[in-house]
């Protein structure tokens, strides 16, 4: 094993931020709901009764009876669910959304071939994984508690079983003991699902590196530790090998691993959400109320800041989990070897580039560019008339100013066909250099390649043996992390709910994690995301069941949070020395130590509290909790306060723009006033409890219309020694006042323009006919407009109406008023529901054929759009608790084609 230290700019790959795109808020399926049933009907008989309606699912469980419906064209969909949810058998009635596959990123691969020969091997007897010292998993992995008996259903991309660190098999009495495939490869979220009862990962990978940071067994060359290695593992796969997943399918596989007798269930996936009150959501908070704690990850858009939580971790009752980065970055690198003159052969680690077909193994003297190992240009101009031909040596050249493929196309044209990149930072990445002409191209450390140049320049010769990554062992190299060493991971996804509820609860390691990985991609990876950090609490919540022998999700919670350790703020990768403390809508309670929550005899009633924003504080400004002596002996508890950090959620200078982080969130050190009643020190008899209240007054002199939102911790201290902590949030101003709709509004756009540019007034759209928006006849010769609009803040409710302009058209004699405007009706997909705010540059797109809700298409003529955004917390039947705006005005009219010979020409 290496140790390396790793800098910022490694880290700043490792951590994520702006690595990925986006996750948007779940997308519609058209045509396609949801229901619950009051009580328990014969599902056949109700799709029936409905016109047009097909059976997409039957969800009838113990926990949920109902189904989910499809109509084959969506028309009159709208208004016959409006009369399906009206029916007194009907409970809820919701649109199906789609989700995307879980996001993360992939550092380095490991290989199922070569990784038998890998040379690290951790000591059994004690656990020395960062992840687990950083947990205190490790103490109680020593102490023999490994969450035995327990069982943990993951909802993800299948496992492979078959892995040995896996357990390598399925059934009763394996590792991967239960479970199922509700969908098969090929589904995608637009497919029909194919369920079969193999739930293999062979083509993701995505749960089988979920799987091994719960319960890998020791039985591996990498010394992978599963958290908790006594559990057994259900397997619910509901992704195909690429695509998304309808929140059907995920409601389905939820009430199956209930029915199962899972313990516990854990999903790392989700999108923007920051509502409670969808029907995923809503049913993953019934299974935690009838007494199965949920964990799910809280999602990677830490960039997009505060009030962005992710469903279904959002749900009530659900434990979102954050990420913080590892002390140690683990990397899994190709191994090569190189000799100095006459010396001895040593051994360096790569990370190689492309494809590897034209790769065999040379071994060939080094060459480099120059000797200045602080030249970032290096490499990035043509190489002198003087360069020898480089047909017969490896080309060492610095990372730099330009491009891998630059630099390597230099190279190459002197002859070079084989180049070898070292790194400007600590540590490898992944490398990227298509060149034609170029047989191989790898990178390795700063340090390598700076050790390699000062024996170049001292006049040495170095041989270089550069083999095929095929058919080599990979071995593990860990950097030293110097910059974000157990600070919260930049990616990881801010709350709260725009409930004011506090999302994530707690955080676990999640950044740069070693696990296990399919055998057909390589068998061991490292991986970065919230996704590694909700396993880890999943094996924590086992240990937790096992150590304290319950299962109650509360309990499990609420000791879990109030043991936690909260992180120092981070405003960005090497920034060590702030004596701030995050705010707790960045991290929940901070980081797990679950050593401390399994063997506390004082217990809390909540996990946390709220105050809500302004005007809930203005109501009531004080909070209960309970403190529980379950000790034998008498304690005396102190009260103190310490504030975190107050975010801002919209930039400075605007109320509009939500500040992105790192970097664009503003944070201040104005912390809430806290008062205690008891305010001194009491005791609490053994078995005995006492009520605490709590008084916030919130930070004065901050700009309300930025929506600030502050949070801290109050400390309980015993006299036994005890040391716990209960986080708290409040909002410094009115959700309720918060504008929804930014000064932007709505507007109308060309369907084929990226930008959204607005169009001008009185533009004309030639639409596909009624009906025909998908006929190959008509691509190229119409012109097909997209409704665009953006929310500063999140909406349950938006509308865009269509607002008649020729007064004179049977639709406008036609038109009705809904909340104060003249319409014929909304928009396709519209009113759309449980709506996530816009980050900047970010904007909700529908394409628009003509067609209303009601499945009707709107007549040729002039309209406008009248958008309406609910406030948070407004009446959907009043006018006034709605933000509005109107886009420019429009022209509609519809082709038509006559056919003459061969050739088709449209119709105005």
């Amino acid at each position: 094993m290496v140790l390396i230290r790793l800098s910022s700019a490694l880290l700043a790959a490792a951590t994520l931020a702006r690595a990925l795109d986006h996750n948007k808020a779940p997308e519609i399926v058209p045509g396609a709901f949801v229901v619950e049933y009051e009580n328990d009907m014969d599902t056949k008989s109700f799709v029936n009764s409905i016109d047009g309606a097909k059976l997409r699912k039957d969800l009838r469980f113990e926990l949920f009876k109902g189904a989910s419906i499809q109509f084959a064209d969506a028309k009159q969909a709208e208004k016959t669910m409006e009369q399906v949810a009206e029916i007194p058998q009907v409970k809820n009635v919701w649109r199906v959304r789609s989700y995307p596959a879980p996001r993360h990123i992939v550092h380095s691969v490991g290989d199922a071939a070569g990784a038998k020969a890998a040379v690290l091997k951790r000591q059994s007897a004690n656990d020395t994984f960062s992840t687990h010292v950083m947990t205190q998993v490790n103490k109680l992995r020593d102490a023999g508690i490994t969450g035995k008996g327990i069982k943990i259903a993951v909802i993800d991309t299948g496992i492979d079983y078959l892995h040995p660190a896996l357990g390598g098999c399925f059934g009763p009495g394996c590792l991967v003991s239960y479970g199922t495939d509700l969908v098969g490869d090929k589904y995608d979220g637009k497919t029909k699902p194919v369920p079969d009862p193999d739930p293999m990962d062979n083509c993701n990978g995505h749960g089988s590196h979920v799987a091994g940071i719960i319960a890998a067994q020791s039985n591996n060359p990498y010394g992978i530790i599963g958290g908790a290695q006594g559990v057994t593992l259900g397997a619910f796969r509901v992704f195909g090998c690429e695509g998304q997943v309808n929140d059907d399918v995920l409601i389905e596989a939820y009430l199956q691993a209930y029915e199962a007798g899972s313990d516990l269930i854990t999903a790392s996936l989700g999108s923007p959400s920051g509502w409670a009150d969808d029907a995923w959501a809503t049913v993953v908070s019934r299974i935690v109320q009838n007494g199965v704690p949920c964990v799910v990850a809280a999602g990677n858009e830490g960039d997009s800041g505060l009030f962005y939580a992710s469903t279904a971790a959002t749900g009530r009752g659900v434990t979102g989990i954050g990420s913080v980065d590892n002390t140690l970055a683990p990397a899994l690198l190709s191994i090569g070897s190189y000799a100095v003159d006459t010396g001895a052969s040593k051994d360096y680690g790569f990370t190689p580039a492309g494809e590897f077909d034209s790769w065999t193994t040379v071994t060939y003297p080094l060459w480099a560019v120059n000797y200045d190992t602080s030249d970032p240009s290096g490499g990035c101009d043509p190489y002198p008339d003087s360069t020898p031909d480089l047909t017969n040596h490896i080309v060492l050249v610095r990372r730099g100013n330009c491009t891998f493929a630059q630099k390597v196309q230099n190279a190459v044209k002197k002859g070079a066909k084989h180049v070898i990149v070292y790194n400007n930072v600590a540590g490898v990445s992944s490398i990227s250099a298509p060149v034609a002409g170029v047989l191989a191209v790898a990178m390795v450390t700063g340090t390598q390649g700076a050790d390699w140049i000062s024996d170049l320049k001292a006049g040495k010769t170095i041989s270089v043996t550069l083999p095929n990554p095929v058919n080599v062992t990979k071995s593990i190299f860990e950097f030293v992390n110097t910059d974000s060493p157990g600070f919260v991971s930049g990616y990881s996804s801010w709350g709260p709910s725009f409930e004011m509820d506090l999302k994530p609860q707690f955080s676990t390691p999640g950044g740069m994690i070693l696990s296990t990985y399919p055998r057909a991609l390589g068998a061991y990876a490292v991986l970065s995301g919230t996704s590694m950090a909700c396993p880890l609490a999943a094996a924590i919540y086992a240990l937790m069941m096992d150590a304290r022998g319950t299962k109650d999700p509360k309990t499990i919670e609420n000791a879990l949070s109030a043991t936690s350790k909260p992180i120092r703020w981070q405003a960005r990768p090497g920034d060590l020395n702030s004596t701030l403390v995050a705010p707790v809508p960045q991290q929940g309670s901070g980081l797990i130590q679950v050593y401390d929550a399994a063997y506390t005899k004082t217990l809390l009633s909540a996990s946390s509290l709220s105050f809500g924003d302004s005007d809930a504080l203005a109501l009531s400004n004080s909070r209960e909790f309970t403190i529980s002596n379950t000790g034998s002996s008498a304690v005396t508890y102190g009260l103190s306060h310490t504030g975190a950090a107050t975010g801002f959620t919209f930039a400075t200078g605007s109320s509009l723009i939500p500040a992105t982080y790192p970097g664009g969130l503003e944070v201040s050190a104005s912390y809430a006033t806290i008062t205690f009643s008891p305010a001194s020190n009491f005791t609490i008899a053994p078995g005995a409890r006492k009520v605490i209240t709590v008084t916030a007054k919130q930070p004065a002199g901050l700009d309300a219309k930025r929506l600030p939102v502050y949070s801290g911790y109050i400390s309980v201290s015993g006299s036994d020694g005890s040391s716990l902590v209960l986080p708290y949030i409040g909002a410094a101003g009115s959700l309720r006042a918060t504008q929804v709709l930014t000064s932007d509004g709505g507007w109308v756009a060309r369907n084929n323009d990226s930008t959204n540019l607005r169009v001008p007034d009185n533009t004309t759209f030639t639409l596909p006919p009624p009906g025909q928006a998908n006929n190959t006849a008509y691509f190229g010769r119409t012109s097909v407009p997209k409704v665009v609009f953006t929310l500063a803040f999140g909406s349950k409710l938006v509308r865009a109406d269509v607002v008649p302009l020729d007064n004179c058209t049977t639709s406008a004699k036609n038109a009705t008023v809904v909340l104060g405007t003249k319409t014929i009706g909304s928009v396709d997909n519209f009113p759309s529901y449980y709506n996530v705010r816009n980050v900047a540059g970010d904007f909700a797109e529908v394409p628009w054929t003509g067609k209303l809700a009601d499945g009707t298409y709107v007549q040729p003529g002039r309209y406008k759009l009248a958008f309406k955004a609910l406030r948070i917390g407004g009446n959907p039947d009043v006018a006034a608790d709605y933000d509005t705006a109107e886009s420019q005005s429009f022209r509609v009219q519809y082709a038509t084609l006559t056919k003459r010979s061969t050739t088709w020409k449209r119709r105005n």
